[in-house]
């Protein structure tokens, strides 16, 4: 839905549709839980983040799990 641009919210929005960060977690509140305190973060944090574990940039949607 992302990449088609069908999905609602943030990334319709923006028009982003590259994943280029992602996490795992044992249970839904654990994720929500992770989501919560990177919304808190400064931008300059996430970026520093992102550019720790995917210097690229890559798009990891391919490379996902289902």
């Amino acid at each position: 839905m992302h990449k088609a641009g069908t999905g609602g919210g943030f990334t319709k929005r923006y028009a982003v549709s590259r994943l280029v960060y992602v996490e795992f977690h044992e249970t839904m509140i654990e994720a929500i839980t992770r989501e919560k305190q990177l919304k808190k973060w400064r931008r300059v944090w996430k970026l520093e983040l992102i550019e720790r574990m995917n210097p690229q940039w890559t798009d990891l949607a391919g490379n996902l799990p289902m």
